[in-house]
């Protein structure tokens, strides 16, 4: 199989540059063999490209392409810290979903990181995973996912 950053040039996709941190935290650690990241949101050049709950103000499907979005700059984070061909699976992904009343498809949502993730590193990307729905998410953004991965 390619490498991880062999499929990303096939799949058509650059890693974007990394956001600086709102705090007094860094996007990416490793202890050991596992690297974490702080959570992402989707951040497009510097810029939500939507804020609102899923269900209301957010389609379902748009928060799909944005979970997508937020597991790209996890990526990034990651690349930055490790590179990306170092990383030998994912093992879990949180996804953070700002849900209207009433909305329970978070699972649904959070697939737009774990389908990437899986077109990016194959059968090393699957991975355990929590889907959950909250009231709110930091700048109003309808999605938010961290990563672990293992990393050789």
């Amino acid at each position: 199989m390619a490498t991880p950053s062999e499929r990303l040039r096939e799949l058509g996709i650059s890693l974007p540059s990394v956001t600086a941190p709102a705090g007094a935290y860094i996007p990416a650690r490793r202890t050991g063999s596992l690297v974490f990241t702080a959570g992402q949101v989707p951040f497009v050049d510097g810029a939500l490209p939507a804020t609102g709950k899923v269900g209301a103000e957010v389609s379902a499907e748009d928060a799909r392409g944005h979970a997508r979005i937020c597991a790209l700059n996890a990526l990034a984070a990651i690349d930055a810290l490790v590179g990306i061909d170092a990383v030998t699976g994912v093992v879990k992904v949180v996804g953070f979903v700002a849900s209207a009343p009433g909305f329970g498809g978070q699972p649904g949502v959070v697939n737009g990181a774990s389908d990437l993730l899986v077109e990016v590193f194959g059968e090393a990307g699957r991975h355990a995973r929590s889907a959950v729905g909250v009231a709110e998410l930091p700048l109003d953004a309808p999605v938010e996912v961290e990563l672990i991965v293992e990393v050789a």
